[in-house]
This record gives structure tokens, C-alpha cells and sequence, in this order.
């Protein structure tokens, strides 16, 4: 056996890799051969245009690094690792294929190392950069989070590339966790992202996916639990134009008793051809007694060919909990709210702009990060003058 083989195996004799097999969400494993290529009509590939993809399914082997960035404060690491010493700290393995094969194809692992106890004041932010559509980039980043210890990490996207990244963030007890991730790319940029959380017992985590570039992204969010008490708050913001498509997956595991999951994602649409896809899967197993749960997306069509795709989930397996539900909404403009702010002598083109800032507004002012907040604020004004706008103008 190799190295690898032997983590894996010491691995399921203690019984962290041992997990019960959901339908909505395939088992874990390191074996590219349990996730074959996809051919579109799998239910979790149905809503994902695969020939747009441009061969990252097909797992070549590639050279081409992003450029990274970051500001490091006092006592925080980063530093590269091995593979087998990603899967030993307890990296929580691929669901999917282009995970498997970032896994399989990234080298090396990043790991980011936040001690114990330490509280972080400002935020950590890792810029990743692409150079061309034309490299192929696998990602694999590990994130460990000390017990109580206090943090905000930011990873911002942008440039041109194809990219397939798996990441692991191990977040210890009573500890608090802010993670956005921004999807800031160019038109042409392809990108393929998990993210799985382990949350610790008595420890919060925030997660924000925001996707506003690329030509076709497709994010994960997966959070399971190390003991009871954990708390899961999963946001999302999505803006899609012409011709794009933007999706976003979230698989909720509670597997232990008295935890938190609270989901909201909200997305608007503009162009012909805009596309958006939300999966929210919510899994409460049998020992998973006196957990809260609740999902909710909302969708704004702003123009005429767009498409939005809508898919929660819950699957229950004990009814000895405090409460679980849903909500899924896909409109156009209010009619109603856009009347009453022409009746007083507001333009239709304002009048449509603040109706869409009052969208977002409440799920922005929820990330946590002002300067952030700002940014997409200006962001979703600028999405708006590509389309909306320019036509009533």
C-alpha cells in the first residue's frame, strides 16, 4: 500500500472516514474510478452545460499556478504540505469528480494554520489571479482553525483561467469563523469550487459564496458537524448577465444532536441566456436530535431570457427536532413596490435600481465585512448598468 492507502485506511478503522450513504449527496472517496465522467444526465449534473467545461472533467495534467496574494497577520502560517499529510489532519475527501481530481492533480496542498485561541482582528485575504483560460489550475487548500480561536478569511477570484479547487476548513470548538469567497473573474473564466466545513462542537461559522464573473461557475458548500452545539450560517449572492451560469450547491449534514443551519441564498438575472442554479440538500440524521434547520433562495428575473433553477431538499430521519423548513421564490420585478415609488415622482429607471438594492441589501449587510459590504454594493450597480439600467436610460 501506499502512504496515502495507509492514512486512508488507519483513517476508517477510527471511523472519520466511515459515513452513511445519502441520495443527496454522493460518498466520499479518493478513487477517481467511483466518480466517472459525467455525461449530463446524472441528477447532480442535470442543471451544468458540460460541454462548457473546456476539459476539466477530463483531468490533464497541468503546470500553470495562480498568483497569490495575501496579508499574513502575527502567528498565522501558511505553508505548503504534502498529500498524505492533508488527508492525516483530517482533509475531508472529494464528493465529485473535478474534486477528486484537483485531489489527485494539485501536487501539493496549501495550509492555512490559525492557532488556538488566537483572536485575528483584521481580515485574511488570499487573492488568486489566473493568467489565461488557456491554463488549467487544480487547487487544494486546508484551513485549520484552532479551538476558540477568532478569524475572517476572504479568497478572491479574479482573472482568466480554468480552475478546480478542493478545500477543507476544520473549525474547533467554540471557535468563530467568517469565510467569503468571491467569484470576481472574467467573462471567460471557468471555475469549479468545494468547500466542506467541519464545524466543532459549540463553534460558529459563517460561509459566504459570492459569484458575479466567470463564464461558468459552480460552487459547493458543505458543512458537517464534530459535536453538538455547532452553528452554520451559509450566505449567498449571485448576479448573472448574458450568457452565464452561475450554481451553487449546499449539502447541510447534521450529524449530531443540537446544531444550526441557517441558509440564504439570493441571485438576479439579466441577458439572454442567464442562468442561475441553486441546490440547497439538508440531510438530519437519526442521532441528530434537537437541531434547527432552514434553506431559502430567492431569485429576481430583471429581463426576458433568463433562467433560474430552484431545488431544496430535506431528508429527515428523526422527528425529535426543533425545527426544519424551506423556501424557494423565483419573480420578476414588484409590480406593486414599482408602483408606489413612481407614484411618488421616483423614475422608473431609480425605481427599479432601488427595488433590486433592496433585494440584496439585507444579505449584504449579513457578511460581516464592511469593506466588503461596499464593494458589492458598487458591484451590484455596475451589474445593473450593463442591462437594466442602460435600457431605461
Amino acid at each position: 500500500m501506499t502512504a496515502l492507502q495507509d492514512v486512508m485506511a488507519e483513517a476508517v478503522e477510527m471511523g472519520h472516514e466511515k459515513r452513511i450513504e445519502s441520495h443527496l449527496n454522493p460518498p466520499a472517496s479518493y478513487d477517481l474510478a467511483d466518480h466517472p465522467v459525467p455525461t449530463g444526465r446524472e441528477e447532480v449534473w442535470r442543471f451544468t452545460p458540460i460541454k462548457r467545461l473546456r476539459g476539466i472533467l477530463d483531468g490533464e495534467a497541468s503546470a500553470a499556478a495562480l498568483t497569490r496574494e495575501t496579508n499574513l497577520p502575527e502567528g498565522v502560517t501558511l505553508s505548503e504540505i504534502t498529500a498524505d499529510e492533508a488527508v492525516a489532519l483530517g482533509e475531508l475527501g472529494p464528493n465529485e469528480r473535478p474534486a477528486a481530481l484537483a485531489a489527485a492533480n494539485a501536487g501539493s496542498a496549501l495550509l492555512l494554520d490559525v492557532p488556538a485561541e488566537a483572536v485575528v482582528a483584521e481580515p485574511i485575504v488570499i487573492r488568486l489571479t489566473g493568467e489565461s483560460v488557456d491554463d488549467l489550475v487544480w487547487g487544494r487548500l486546508l484551513y485549520r482553525i484552532g479551538a476558540h480561536a477568532e478569524v475572517t478569511i476572504v479568497l478572491v477570484h479574479t482573472g482568466s483561467v480554468r480552475y478546480s479547487a478542493i478545500s477543507t476548513f476544520l473549525v474547533g470548538d467554540g471557535a468563530k469563523v467568517n469565510v467569503l469567497s468571491l467569484q470576481d473573474w472574467a467573462d471567460d473564466a471557468v471555475h469549479l469550487g468545494r468547500d466542506a466545513i467541519r464545524v466543532g462542537r459549540d463553534a460558529f461559522v459563517k460561509h459566504t459564496s459570492i459569484s458575479f464573473g466567470g463564464d461558468l461557475v459552480r460552487m459547493h458548500a458543505n458543512v458537517e458537524y464534530a459535536g453538538p452545539g455547532g452553528e452554520a450560517e451559509l450566505l449567498g449572492l449571485y448576479f448573472a448577465d448574458e450568457g452565464q451560469h452561475l450554481e451553487h450547491r449546499l449539502f447541510a449534514d447534521h450529524n449530531a444532536p443540537k446544531t444550526k443551519s441557517h441558509v440564504v441564498y439570493k441571485g438576479a438575472l439579466q441577458g439572454q441566456g442567464a442562468h442561475t442554479v441553486w441546490i440547497g440538500n439538508v440531510l438530519i440524521r437519526k442521532v441528530a436530535e434537537g437541531i434547527e434547520t432552514y434553506e431559502e433562495n430567492r431569485n429576481l428575473v430583471l429581463t426576458d431570457g433568463c433562467q433560474a433553477d430552484s431545488v431544496p431538499n430535506l431528508e429527515i430521519e428523526t422527528g425529535e427536532i426543533e425545527g426544519a423548513g424551506h423556501a424557494s421564490a423565483t419573480a420578476r420585478f414588484d409590480d406593486e413596490q414599482l408602483f408606489y415609488l413612481r407614484s411618488r415622482g421616483i423614475s422608473e429607471k431609480e425605481a427599479q435600481r432601488l427595488v433590486v438594492h433592496g433585494f440584496f441589501n439585507d444579505l449584504i449587510r449579513k457578511v460581516g465585512i464592511p469593506s466588503i459590504e461596499d464593494q458589492l454594493l458598487e458591484t451590484v450597480e455596475a451589474e445593473l448598468a450593463k442591462n437594466v439600467l442602460k435600457e431605461l436610460a
